[in-house]
C-alpha cells in the first residue's frame, strides 16, 4: 500500500473525528461510531492496483453507516467488496442482514444505504471499483449483493485468497500494464461471482471445474514432495479439507488415492525407459515421493500386478526394437484403464494438461 493513515499520533479527543474524516476521504462518505469507551485506535493503508481502489482497515470495535444523505452528496458510488481478515461483521443492506466471519467476503453497493457492525477489533480489506466495469445488469447486481461468501463456495475459494494476496502486496510491486491486468482479473472473477449468485446453479459447476483443474495442476507439480497430502493441498488453495473431498465426490477416487495413482504412473513410466543409465528402483521411488521402498513395492504390485523390477523387465523387453507396437494383453503389462501404459482412465491426461 502507498499511503498509511493512523490515529496513533492523534490526540485522544480528536481520534474519532479524525477517523471519520480518514474513512470518508479514503473510501466513501460514511459515519463511524466507536462501540467501546476509551481512546479509539484505527489504521488504514490504501493504494491502487490499476483501476481498483484497495484499502486495508484495522480498527477497534465500531459501527459504520452510510445514509441516504451521505450518498446524495457522494460524487462516486463504486461497487465494494469487503474481505474479512479477522474479527466478524454484521452487514445490513436493504432486506439483507448477514454475519461475515473471518475468511469470508461480502459484495455491496455503495449507491444504497448500508451498515457494518464490528463488535470487536477487526481487520478487513476493502476493494472498490467502478460499477460500469462489471458488465452485469442492475438486477443481477442487486440480487447478488449482501451475502457472506466463504471458501466453501466454488468462486469464493478462488476469489478470497486472490484478493487477500493482492491487498497484502505493495502498489509499487506491479508495473501499470500488470496492475491493469490484475484489476481485470478481479473484475472478471467478481462478475462471474455475481452471475452465479443472481442465477443459482448457472455457473457453480464451472467454478468447481476451474478449482478442480487448479487442484489437479498442484498435485501434478508436487508429486515428488513426500508431504503432499489433502491437508497441504487444502491449505495451499485456502479451502477446507472437507470441501476438497467434496470436489472429488463422484470422481471415482479420493485425493489420497489420486496422489498415489499419479506417483505410480510416473514411476511406471520412468522404470519403462530403456538405457544404460537407468536409475535404480529406489531412486525412482524417492523421486516421486515414496520414501519407504517396501511400501512402494507393495503399492506398485497392488496397482499393476507385478513388482517394480518385474515391470521394468517386461516393459523394456516389450519395447525392444523389432517388437510389435501393440499393447501387451495382460494386466501385468497393461494396467486397467490405459492399455500398455500405467495410468487411470482420465487423470493422467487431465493432470498433464493442467500442468502445461
Amino acid at each position: 500500500m502507498s499511503l498509511v493513515l493512523t490515529t496513533a499520533t492523534v490526540p485522544d479527543l480528536d481520534k474519532v473525528s479524525y477517523w471519520n474524516e480518514v474513512m470518508s476521504r479514503t473510501l466513501v462518505p460514511m459515519t463511524v461510531t466507536p462501540l467501546r469507551e476509551g481512546p479509539f485506535e484505527g489504521r488504514i493503508a490504501t493504494g491502487r492496483v490499476g483501476y481498483l481502489q484497495v484499502a486495508t482497515v484495522e480498527a477497534d470495535a465500531e459501527r459504520v453507516s452510510r445514509t441516504p444523505a451521505l450518498i446524495a452528496g457522494s460524487p462516486d458510488t463504486p461497487v465494494a467488496v469487503g474481505v474479512q481478515v479477522s474479527g466478524t461483521a454484521l452487514f445490513v443492506q436493504g432486506d439483507r442482514r448477514v454475519e461475515v466471519g473471518e475468511g469470508e467476503l461480502v459484495v455491496y453497493d455503495t449507491a444504497r444505504p448500508y451498515s457494518f457492525h464490528y463488535p470487536q477489533r477487526f481487520a478487513t480489506h476493502v476493494f472498490q471499483l467502478p460499477r460500469r466495469a462489471l458488465g452485469v445488469s442492475d438486477d443481477e447486481f442487486r440480487r447478488a449483493t449482501g451475502y457472506a461468501i466463504g471458501t466453501e463456495d466454488g468462486l469464493g475459494a478462488m476469489l478470497f485468497p486472490f484478493l487477500d494476496r493482492l491487498a497484502s502486496s505493495s502498489a509499487d510491486d506491479y508495473r501499470p500494464a500488470v496492475a491493469n491486468r490484475l484489476a481485470g482479473n478481479v473484475v472478471e472473477l467478481l462478475a462471474t461471482l455475481i452471475t452465479e449468485r443472481s442465477h443459482p446453479g448457472g455457473t457453480e459447476a464451472a467454478a468447481r471445474g476451474h478449482l478442480m483443474r487448479r487442484v489437479l495442476a498442484h498435485i501434478n507439480g508436487n508429486l515428488g514432495d513426500p508431504d503432499l497430502s489433502p491437508e497441504r493441498i487444502a491449505q495451499e488453495h485456502r479451502i477446507s479439507v472437507r470441501y476438497l473431498h467434496r470436489l472429488f465426490e463422484g470422481e471415482g477416487t479420493t485425493v489420497s488415492r489420486l496422489i498415489r495413482q499419479r506417483r505410480l504412473e510416473e514411476c511406471g513410466r520412468e522404470l519403462a525407459r530403456r538405457g544404460r543409465s537407468a536409475p535404480t528402483v529406489s531412486a525412482v521411488a524417492q523421486r516421486w515421493g515414496f520414501l519407504n521402498p517396501a511400501h512402494f513395492s507393495r503399492a506398485f504390485r497392488a496397482q499393476y500386478g507385478v513388482s517394480p523390477r518385474e515391470w521394468r523387465v517386461l516393459r523394456t523387453a516389450w519395447d525392444a526394437p523389432g517388437r510389435s507396437p501393440a499393447a501387451p494383453p495382460t494386466r501385468a503389462t497393461a494396467p486397467s484403464g490405459s492399455p500398455g501404459m500405467p495410468g487411470g482412465p482420465r487423470y493422467g491426461a487431465d493432470l498433464a494438461a493442467a500442468g502445461q
